[in-house]
């Protein structure tokens, strides 16, 4: 799974990982992402772990701020 990867470079401690691969777990099931192995799954994860850095406790309240910064980014394309 791609936010393992990335969360064992980080300094988060145990609850805030936890937090973080809910987060990731409930984005990928918003955008309907079933393979880990899919590229946006990378992108999820290093958006999951910034929007973590911001002190976000709630995943779901991180999970909605990612959806949000990855709408808006796809608006931008158009």
């Amino acid at each position: 799974m791609t936010i393992y990867r990335l969360l064992a470079n980080t300094t988060f401690g145990p609850e805030e990982i936890e937090r973080l691969v809910q987060a990731y777990e409930q984005t990928l099931r918003a955008l309907g992402l079933k393979d880990r192995s899919d590229p946006i799954t990378q992108l999820v994860s290093e958006k999951i772990i910034a929007v973590g850095r911001f002190g976000i406790e709630d995943p779901a309240e991180i999970s909605k701020v990612v959806l949000s910064e990855l709408e808006s980014g796809s608006d931008q394309s158009r």
